[in-house]
């Protein structure tokens, strides 16, 4: 009996290497708006200050010996090139793909920022040293090491992996525990997590479940009732759109099979003959069906080519 793990591939080395920068070849070049992104200069100023900490993907370059092609990395390197580093240590992979590392990127959630800030300050690092190294303001660090005072829970819990701006939770702050989960589950259900929509759940929450109700000087242009029905309607809207997430691939596969199968009973002429002399409303059925590009939540798409009864069209 073999056992699984004797066929795994690695997809790197087991050991890492410093490699001379002079070596590490690019396989597109940096551009100069990246240059001035606010990106580029955190990652410049965490470099400088604590050093490296994701190491860059490389692979032999099989047209060059002693060079490698860089997969991922590209800033970092760019930036220990600026800060006149010589050397860099590198993971190096025994693939030269470069796909995976820029498709599969996991991007810290406000949630997850939290966390790891929360986890630095308690392990003694200084606030005003994680500025330094985020290249942010000490005054948002604070903000950031705040940001889950006053939210339930269950909110957090929700919103964990979302990228969900730091002003929504300021404005979720603003309603009682409940409210707070009913808003935060509006939000995952739209995938909609913006400071727009936030608002709209603010004005749209009775007094009752504020915990400090909202006053305001002006007649409001829309009425508590009215939001409340809108938000009723969003929320069965939800219902449906998940409903629809959960069938669509099933039924595209179905689909997919039929018109395989259709297809292939339409290319012989005899078969087409027969169901245009007995049944010529299942002959015009199977066509519209093989004429469907995909199952839509209107009308079926369909191509718009029409069929001759005979001879059969050539579906190869």
């Amino acid at each position: 009996m073999n056992n699984g793990h004797q066929d795994a591939h690695l997809g790197f080395r087991l050991d890492t290497k410093l490699i001379p920068i002079c070596n590490i070849v690019p396989l597109k070049p940096l551009r100069k708006v990246t240059r001035q992104s606010q990106k580029f200069q955190q990652i410049t100023a965490s470099i400088r200050t604590i050093g490296l900490v994701e190491l860059p993907v490389v692979a032999p370059n099989p047209l060059d010996d002693g060079t490698y092609l860089l997969l991922d990395g590209l800033m970092r390197v760019e930036i220990l090139r600026d800060l006149g580093a010589e050397d860099v240590e590198c993971l190096i992979s025994t693939d030269d793909e470069s796909y995976t590392y820029n498709k599969r990127i996991s991007r810290l959630s406000a949630v997850q920022e939290h966390m790891m800030i929360v986890r630095a300050v308690e392990h003694g690092v200084s606030e005003d040293r994680i500025a330094e190294a985020l290249n942010l303001e000490a005054t948002s660090i604070r903000r950031r090491f705040r940001l889950l005072d006053g939210i339930c829970p269950e909110v957090a819990t929700l919103l964990s992996d979302k990228t969900c701006p730091m002003v929504v939770f300021e404005i979720l702050k603003r309603m009682k525990p409940l409210r707070q989960i009913e808003a935060a589950e509006l939000m995952s259900g739209h995938r909609t997590f913006t400071t727009q929509f936030a608002r709209a759940l603010l004005h749209a929450t009775p007094d009752d479940q504020l915990v400090k109700p909202m006053v305001t000087g002006r007649k409001p242009d829309i009425t508590r009732e009215q939001i409340s029905k809108l938000e009723r309607e969003l929320s069965l809207v939800q219902s449906r759109t998940m409903f629809a997430e959960e069938t669509y691939g099933i039924d595209n596969l179905h689909l997919t099979i039929a018109r395989g199968f259709l297809n292939k009973i339409l290319s012989r002429p005899k078969i087409v003959r027969w169901l245009n002399i007995q049944q010529p409303e299942y002959l015009a059925e199977f066509q519209r069906i093989g004429d469907i590009d995909r199952i839509d939540f209107g009308p079926a798409t369909v191509t718009g080519q029409t069929h001759e009864s005979a001879p059969a069209p050539d579906r190869r």
